[in-house]
């Protein structure tokens, strides 16, 4: 069983925080990241305020590079937009930080840093198809880069099923894909469906192969199944949620109400 301590007692809730295009990508507006930095620094307060645990500082830039490339600009305004933000939510808030889509060693480069918590990988193994290409996890090269800049503290969460990944060419299950990242030095996996019975029934195929491995929901939780998907011990051990607690659907700033109200009925389910 690896080192669960830094999921603390409950499920933990883990609210996104997408970011606009950021200099350095073909949608950047072109102005100052200072703006940019305001905004992250606001969701994350309501994001405590509401009893949050902690958020994943995501890029959405509209198009991606397949491969590990990411410009230099991208990852200091990353840098310094974490940095804000753990410094603005203080001790005891986790705070993660991703360069979409793949640019696995950058954002473990940003966390390190900047004083993150954790980083979510789109591929650490294996390869998923996207709009972007064919992009291919090279778990080698993150583990050398980890140890390189000293970076074991900063938790990896692994994809290995959900809207950012589905193992290319089929031939694996989730359960599979789970012992496979765990080998490759994930701390969590994160997974979703659509289907709340499919979420449930690969919940438990990992925690059957992988026990002691924290699972985390990768999307599709909202107030209407968050006591099913995280209330019992067979559900997930946390979840990134990001849609249902914004205050004008996906992308707009974070609701301290809404988030109030979805931790309000985590905790409520676990008694």
């Amino acid at each position: 069983m690896g080192d669960t301590s830094w999921l603390g007692r409950g499920k933990l809730v883990l609210g996104m925080i997408h970011l606009p295009p950021l200099p350095g990508t073909p949608y950047h507006d072109g102005g100052c990241v200072e703006p940019i930095v305001e905004r992250a620094v606001t969701s994350a307060l309501a994001l405590r305020e509401g009893g949050a645990d902690g958020c994943l500082i995501q890029t959405v830039d509209r198009v991606y590079a397949a491969g590990q490339d990411c410009d230099p600009a991208r990852i200091a305004a990353l840098s310094l937009i974490t940095r804000a933000v753990v410094e603005a939510a203080g001790p005891g808030f986790r705070v993660g930080a991703q360069l979409m889509r793949n640019a696995v060693q950058a954002s473990l480069a940003v966390a390190k840093v900047a004083g993150g918590d954790f980083t979510r990988v789109g591929a650490l193994v294996g390869a998923t198809m996207t709009a972007g290409g064919l992009v291919q996890g090279d778990p080698l090269a993150v583990a050398e880069y980890r140890r390189k800049i000293d970076a074991w503290e900063v938790k990896v969460i692994a994809e290995v099923e959900s809207m950012h990944f589905t193992w290319f060419g089929g031939g694996k299950t989730v359960a599979e894909v789970a012992v496979l990242v765990r080998q490759a030095g994930a701390d969590a996996v994160s997974l979703c469906h659509g289907d709340d019975d499919v979420t449930m029934g690969m919940i438990a195929a990992v925690h059957a192969a992988c026990p002691g491995l924290p699972v985390i929901l990768a999307g599709h939780t909202h107030h209407g199944n968050a006591a099913r998907l995280l209330g019992s011990e067979e559900g997930a051990d946390g979840a990134f949620v990001g849609t249902c607690l914004e205050a004008d659907g996906w992308g707009s700033a974070i609701d301290k109400d809404k988030v109030a109200a979805y931790v309000d009925i985590v905790r409520s389910a676990q008694g």
